[in-house]
């Protein structure tokens, strides 16, 4: 008898997927987004669901279909596995990601609250403490996440950012705004780009891991089936994370023309709750915020735990929680601006790698007699991404940029897809070539 779960457990595998998403950026972006874009907010938004929601279910589906993320890695070579896996993790975890979770969740409910005259630095280092140490309480049992973030916490979440939607319908600020000149012609490819703030992509890479421990945990253990419930869970997370990004990039759109000059998605949705319910609207973004922002942070210490453990078990599952915690409480204190405009040039750099690895697990089989590939492929593409990065960072002599820009879609900023296709097609003359000498 052929094991599956039945539609409610399903669904729950898919709202636990969802929450361990949909955090910090996931909240703050799409709002954003749609000030910027405006009357472009379509299109820009097509863009967006590509990498945001796009990348991601095909990162949980081709990390599942290839046995885990180490096994697809490591026909690189296993040097690049374990390095690259490494970053990844610290990107997504202690370094940017879950830092990322606390002085975004405080930027909602703890300046707006704050007494006149009260300093904030000693509240956000309170408030990063008691958010971490609860996360961390949590992700001590990763098998129970689906009772903790899928039937508990998420739902209070769904239902809030819905009220806000059906407010921002009934009642909208104003009309769409001109585009910001980012988006006035290049609208889905700003968005794309945009897109990869969120991290999913790379998150998605990882949670399919956490996923397939609770499918586990309901009594399914052949591994075809835990295969299936966790790309299930990947599709039914994805339609999830449109809808609601569809909602937030509305509620921005229609604060374009109401609220002009907003320096992030944070000023867009507090100047939208503050219009459209008043003081109560504070507190409405507040519980969002928060929410979303805890279950991501458990996501990821989740995450991060089980794989530094694996690579190090003679310190514990529990010990690299307690510590990932204690780093990402000290960087939150750092502040939400910096946090994101440090992860800028790290995400550019490593996020064409984690979609290339997404290509080829789905090109696994055609590429069965060119291991090649997989190498020189890889090679080419973190070259492109990491130049690029230098470049726009002013890091290079403006003889070496000006090559660059010769690169056809350079400019889009996907400098890297054609050395990747190069790198991929080498790859294939080079097996030709040891085949042939072989014979």
């Amino acid at each position: 008898m052929m094991q599956k779960l039945n539609a409610k457990k399903k669904f729950l595998m898919g709202v636990t997927l969802f929450s361990m998403f949909f955090g910090a950026g996931n909240l703050i972006f799409p709002p954003y987004l749609g000030a910027q874009a405006g009357t472009n907010a379509v299109p820009a938004f097509i863009g967006f669901a590509l990498s945001a929601v796009g990348l991601p279910v095909l990162g949980v589906i081709a990390v599942t279909v290839s046995g885990g993320l180490n096994a697809l890695a490591s026909k690189v070579h296993p040097k690049f596995a374990f390095i690259y896996i490494a970053v990844l993790y610290l990107a997504i975890g202690p370094c940017l990601a879950i830092p990322r979770t606390a002085s975004t969740s405080f930027s909602m409910a703890g300046p707006p609250f704050l007494p006149a005259g009260v300093p904030e630095a000693p509240v956000q280092l309170l408030y990063t403490l008691v958010f971490f140490g609860a996360a961390s309480l949590v992700a001590m049992h990763p098998e129970k996440l689906t009772e903790y973030l899928g039937k508990k916490l998420t739902p209070v979440l769904l239902i809030l950012i819905s009220v806000l939607f059906a407010a921002a319908l009934i009642h909208p600020a104003g009309p769409a705004a001109e585009p910001a000149q980012a988006y006035a012609q290049a609208a889905p490819v700003e968005g794309f780009l945009y897109g990869y703030q969120t991290m999913d992509t790379l998150a998605a890479l990882n949670f399919g891991m956490i996923v397939a421990i609770n499918v586990r945990e309901q009594g399914i253990r052949e591994e075809g089936a835990v295969t299936r419930e966790t790309v299930s869970a990947g599709w039914i997370a994805g339609v999830m994370l449109l809808v609601i990004y569809a909602m937030l990039t509305f509620v921005g759109q229609l604060s374009g023309t109401a609220f002009p000059g907003t320096a992030n998605g944070t000023e867009v949705l507090m100047r939208m709750a503050e219009y459209l319910f008043g003081k109560a609207g504070a507190v409405i973004l507040a519980l969002i915020f928060v929410i979303a922002c805890f279950n991501t942070c458990v996501g990821l210490l989740s995450c991060c735990g089980k794989y530094f453990n694996g690579c190090f078990p003679k310190i514990s599952y529990q010990a690299w929680v307690w510590g990932f915690a204690a780093v990402s409480a000290l960087l939150a204190n750092v502040g939400l601006d910096a946090i994101l405009k440090f992860s800028v040039p790290v995400l550019n750099a490593i996020y064409p790698l984690a979609i290339l690895l997404i290509i080829l697990a789905f090109l696994r089989k055609v590429l069965k007699g060119f291991p090649a590939v997989y190498p020189f492929a890889a090679f080419f593409c973190g070259l492109g991404s990491v130049l690029t990065v230098l470049e726009q960072q002013g890091l290079m002599f403006p003889s070496a940029a000006k090559l660059l820009y010769l690169i056809p879609a350079y400019e889009a900023g996907f400098g890297w897809a054609l050395p990747t296709v190069f790198g991929m097609l080498a790859g294939i003359l080079w097996n030709g070539i040891r085949r042939k000498k072989q014979r």
